[in-house]
């Protein structure tokens, strides 16, 4: 089971990016579990949609609340992110690629043109799309490429009618990002559909992962490393193929 959750491929990034365990200088205490087992148990939360009270540690080893002190103490690591740069880069060594759930909270993404996810972000289900626009484009990681210097930022940007206004515009052209963003009134559904798609698949891919059809957690930080938990998940699989 810790073996086909976490594969050789997806245990060696992050073993990387993992913090060392805390040193017990007094001695005793229980022993440790490995982070391995404890990742499996944390993707199997991710995949699943179970809660950690319904984790069957017989299958892994942690328990439930085990799993999800870790995940905590992770999260504060920003365990997750450094995860997913990581992955984004070794499928940056291939072809080039370019971090809400629903009940109260929203999905924001930007993935390259063929739905690879880059950057993530969460907020609430009311706040309009159009600013999440700037965070996500400056949270694009630099990624590796094979012709050269690391790429933060994408050459063009495609987007929705729900990013049809002239300060987004403005700001992409300042930072030389060329930008195709659908025009209310002008730009018909099925023009922007060819894009679209690559955005709702992804969306689909993400809502694979049945944890975040709910949001169970209350800190939002514990519900973006859930979703960027997902989105690295996403990579390795392509990077898998």
């Amino acid at each position: 089971m810790v073996e086909r959750l976490v594969p050789d491929e997806l245990w060696e990034p992050f073993q990387r990016v993992v913090p060392e365990a805390p040193s017990r200088p007094q001695g005793g205490g229980r022993r440790r579990h490995g982070d391995r087992e404890v990742l499996a148990a944390i993707v199997f939360v991710a995949t699943s949609g179970c809660t950690w009270q319904q984790l069957p540690a017989a299958s892994f080893g942690p328990s439930g609340a085990t799993a999800h002190r870790r995940f905590t103490e992770w999260t504060k690591a920003r365990v997750w992110a450094k995860l997913h740069r990581l992955v984004l880069d070794e499928l940056g060594e291939g072809p080039n690629p370019v971090d809400r759930g629903k009940y109260g909270s929203k999905i924001h993404l930007i993935t390259e043109q063929t739905g690879l996810p880059l950057s993530v972000g969460i907020s609430g289900a009311n706040v309009h799309d159009s600013q999440a626009l700037i965070p996500l484009v400056k949270g694009i990681p630099p990624i590796r490429s094979r012709r050269g210097l690391r790429r933060r930022k994408p050459e063009k940007l495609h987007a929705d009618k729900g990013y049809d206004y002239s300060h987004l515009r403005r700001w992409l052209s300042q930072r030389g990002i060329r930008h195709r963003i659908a025009r209310n009134g002008v730009d018909t559904s099925q023009r922007l559909g060819r894009h679209r798609w690559t955005i709702e698949r992804t969306m689909a891919w993400l809502a694979g992962c049945r944890r975040l059809h709910r949001r169970y957690e209350r800190r939002a930080e514990h519900f973006l490393a859930f979703t960027s938990l997902a989105c690295t998940l996403i990579c390795y699989r392509r990077l898998a193929k």
